[in-house]
């Protein structure tokens, strides 16, 4: 059975994620694991220990905001972390739901896709909240279609990483890839949004164990920056520097910029948006 205790789930994976040293602890010999023990989060937020493991186990899902501050400075979070640890507390309240029963954007608007156009030849794609590909440039197109990732009639993100075979290919760090998308996945009210909800359920079909063990393993907010490594067919192994960009809430899609992370992606990249030759075709005289 999926876990339902997201906030537990992000707490221990930001508490495990986080060393001694970083809050300016002794690590000590005798450690069995890098990060933080529940005690020394406990300590470093002025609550106790019983309350930490409540948390973590789900047995509590309403701390109050002074808690919840102490626990975000306890663990050194992010501001975007931050304000998920608060939705995280609102969506364990049963049915709720942010964004109601709207369906996933799908039309874009005429500034969005005039920014699109503004960036080519850079390879840019535009997304809902699913991972549905909602438009892109012609840049990104010479990026994906070569590995298989525009050939499905609605393209999804996450269904190309989970089901198409090519993917694992295509990333040669596809674990890490299948973590960020099911992190991306879980971002929102996840199963509380039926849309988002039939996604996880086709996955969990078709995908199986390589999905349902993310989703219990995985906290929420995937990373907004970082490095893709995809093996091109034409241009080889290429590194690419990601930005991804939030559109307002009514947009509900975000915008992922892909940028040549070092000299030998450029010229690749270069190549690959080069115009190519035209045959020679003969003329009658």
């Amino acid at each position: 059975m999926v876990s339902d205790n997201e906030l537990g789930l992000f707490l221990r994976v930001r508490r495990e994620a986080l060393t001694p040293a970083e809050v300016g602890l002794p690590t000590g010999p005798r450690r069995r694991a890098a990060g933080l023990r529940r005690s020394e989060v406990a300590a470093l937020a002025d609550v106790s220990v019983e309350y930490v493991t409540r948390l973590e186990q789900g047995r509590d899902r309403h701390p109050s905001p002074q808690v919840l501050a102490a626990l975000a400075g306890a663990l050194r979070l992010t501001a975007s972390e931050r304000a998920h640890l608060y939705r995280l507390v609102k969506a364990a309240d049963p049915g709720f739901n942010c964004r109601g029963s709207v369906t996933p954007a799908r039309a874009v608007r005429p500034t969005v896709q005039a920014l699109l156009d503004r960036l080519e030849p850079t390879a840019a794609v535009l997304l809902n909240r699913l991972g549905d590909i909602v438009a892109h440039t012609a840049g990104y197109d010479r990026l994906v279609r070569p590995i298989g990732l525009l050939d499905a009639a609605a393209p999804n993100l996450a269904r190309f990483t989970f089901t198409d075979s090519r993917a694992r290919d295509a990333y040669p760090d596809w674990a890490h890839v299948a973590d960020e998308q099911v992190a991306e996945l879980k971002t929102g009210p996840f199963r509380a949004d039926p849309h988002m909800a039939a996604l996880a359920d086709e996955l969990t079909l078709t995908a199986g164990d390589e999905f349902t063990r993310r989703v219990d393993a995985v906290a929420a907010l995937a990373k907004s920056t970082g490095i893709l490594r995809l093996a091109h067919p034409e241009a080889g192994l290429l590194r690419l520097a990601y930005e991804t960009l939030d559109l307002s809430a009514d947009d509900d899609q975000r915008l992922v910029v892909h940028l040549p992370a070092d000299a030998a992606t450029s010229a690749a990249l270069d190549r690959l948006n080069s115009p190519r030759p035209q045959p020679l075709r003969l003329v009658a005289g």
